[in-house]
């Protein structure tokens, strides 16, 4: 914000500078200015005690400005400038890209320090990352509180660049004693890429100061989206959350459920244009169900959700108290699946809450689930292997309690019985019969931590189901042993593992390879049996409703 005795004292570049300065500060900016830029490429208004007070006063200074190519100081020191003038003249020098190593060395010699740098809407690139690097590492950056960087191309080599700079300013302020706090990082449009973003990931990381982090449209896939969920996790005071327009997938949105779990103070979520799907979608809702109790804003919108798990979502926003809006336009719900969302929420009092689903895809037709399974993959980019096991081993390490992956946190398990090993790779019911008491070894078997294994196992007792009354008993009391291990967590590993399920015995649409069953009435039988029991918790059976349903 510009006042009166602001007169002059550096340059706004191009790019919209936004620097807030105590007026000592100011006087040193002006001084250092005269001493570092004289010469043929400056302007120079000093000490002629201008009284500049608004646009027409400084019509005869914003023509020279635009008139001056290769301009790179402005002095204006010893004159009175107003807010109107000063405006004027910002606008003048929007065109000025030279300017841009001026204005950062002046205010490194006058020792000012910034709380807000706005470079915003400036195709600088990669090459002016490094034109304001050491201002950024420099001590007048130790007291930056928001950084905005819009729709500067700054690309994967800029992001790592501005990633280190960072990552300085905060070491070389802690070891004074006053480390970096930024609040507010907008980045949005800089095509920044996994690189980029994981970079960055490692400087919030280490700040764990962020409250705002906005950056929409960069090219992001899940291996990007992966490391900021990690740098989330370390930033407790995180209000606002805005990827939207980058690319989740399945694994990005459980990593970032699982980031989003640790958070109590979020109160905007954007992954909009995010290719969330529906299996992120049911896990986002488990944390929903848990977590962020100041949540006031979901946007989902434009996901590939399709009715039943968008209902999942809205139903488990119910009871947030805080909750102005959640928008899930832009989806494949189709006309019957919108009016069932619409009615949902107008019969629990909250039809102002759902925003307009105008834009609407409609329902997935059998010939689009086939090529999206096909190109399911290639959403996940070049990184994704198409061996199931490792897409398995990948889908399971973001739905543990503390985050990591089974191979690092679960102890390891103890042999199992050669006939429990016979029973799961090909069970009958004479098999299960006499497994006996073994059959408490095939709950062994299931880990929350493994949604695919988990399913797998239930299934094939599932299978067995038989109107024999032993056969009948073993199989339901198994099942039963089972389902009670795999939902007695929390919500996140418990709804992964159900909507694993479900993609298996082909009632929800899964991503990448994953085999799907032969259903038969047996397995819906036991399914029918668990959910009415004490163990089954009310809004797992509500999903399981809503899809069964459908």
């Amino acid at each position: 914000m510009w006042t009166e005795h602001d007169a002059g004292c550096y340059g706004q570049c191009r790019y919209r500078n936004k620097v807030v300065m105590a007026s000592d500060d100011i006087a040193q900016l002006a001084d250092a200015l005269s001493k570092t830029h004289v010469g043929d490429e400056e302007l120079s208004y000093k000490g002629l005690g201008l009284k500049l007070d608004n646009a027409e006063s400084v019509e005869e200074l914003v023509r020279e400005i635009e008139q001056y190519h290769g301009l790179r100081a402005l002095r204006l020191e010893g004159n009175t400038v107003g807010v109107e003038a000063a405006q004027g003249i910002a606008k003048a020098l929007e065109s000025k890209d030279l300017l841009q190593r001026s204005l950062g060395s002046g205010i490194m010699i006058a020792g000012a320090r910034l709380t807000e740098l706005d470079l915003s809407d400036n195709a600088f690139g990669p090459d002016g990352v490094k034109g304001i690097e050491q201002l950024l590492k420099s001590p007048s950056c130790h007291t930056l509180r928001e950084l905005r960087l819009n729709n500067c191309g700054m690309g994967i080599g800029g992001g790592k660049i501005l990633a280190e700079a960072l990552m300085e300013c905060h070491r070389q302020s802690s070891a004074l004693g006053a480390p970096l706090k930024l609040r507010v990082f907008i980045a949005g449009r800089n095509r920044l890429e996994n690189e980029g973003a994981s970079a960055l990931a490692k400087a919030f990381q280490l700040m764990g100061s962020l409250e705002e982090v906005h950056m929409p449209q960069n090219g992001i896939n899940y291996a990007g989206v992966v490391a900021l969920a990690s740098a989330m996790r370390h930033n407790p005071e995180l209000c606002v959350l805005n990827l939207n327009d980058n690319t989740f997938t399945k694994r990005g949105t459980l990593a970032m459920a699982q980031a989003l779990r640790h958070l109590r103070n979020v109160q905007v979520i954007n992954f909009g244009d995010c290719l969330v799907r529906c299996e992120g979608a049911i896990a986002l809702a488990a944390v929903l169900r848990e977590g962020l109790p100041i949540l006031k804003e979901l946007n989902l919108s434009f996901g590939e959700i399709t009715e039943a798990a968008a209902l999942v979502v809205v139903q488990a926003v119910m009871d947030k108290p805080h909750m102005e809006k959640v928008d899930l336009n832009g989806n494949c719900l189709g006309e019957e699946g919108c009016e069932a969302l619409r009615e949902v929420m107008e019969n629990m009092d909250k039809g102002d809450m759902l925003a307009s689903l105008s834009d609407d895809e409609g329902e997935p037709d059998d010939e689009d689930d086939e090529e999206d399974e096909e190109n399911d993959d290639d959403d996940d980019g070049d990184d994704v292997s198409d061996n199931c096991d490792e897409d398995n081993e990948e889908d399971g390490k973001f739905v543990m309690e503390n985050g990591m992956t089974r191979k690092e946190a679960s102890p390891a398990k103890p042999q199992s019985p050669a006939e429990v090993v016979s029973f799961l790779s090909c069970p009958t019911a004479e098999k299960l019969l006499q497994l006996g008491d073994m059959r408490t070894n095939l709950q062994q078997q299931v880990d929350a931590s493994d949604p695919n294994k988990a399913a797998d196992v239930l299934l094939k007792i599932a299978f067995l189901y038989s109107q024999e009354p032993e056969t009948k008993m073993a199989v339901l009391e198994t099942i039963d042993a089972v389902l009670k291990k795999l939902l007695c967590g929390s919500a996140l590993p418990s709804y992964t593992f159900l909507s694993t399920l479900l993609v298996m015995m082909g009632l929800l649409k899964g991503e990448g390879k994953m085999k799907k069953v032969l259903l038969v009435p047996g397995q819906l039988l036991c399914l029918e049996h668990a959910v009415q029991q004490d163990y089954f918790p009310q809004h797992h059976a509500s999903l399981l409703h809503i899809f069964l349903s459908k």
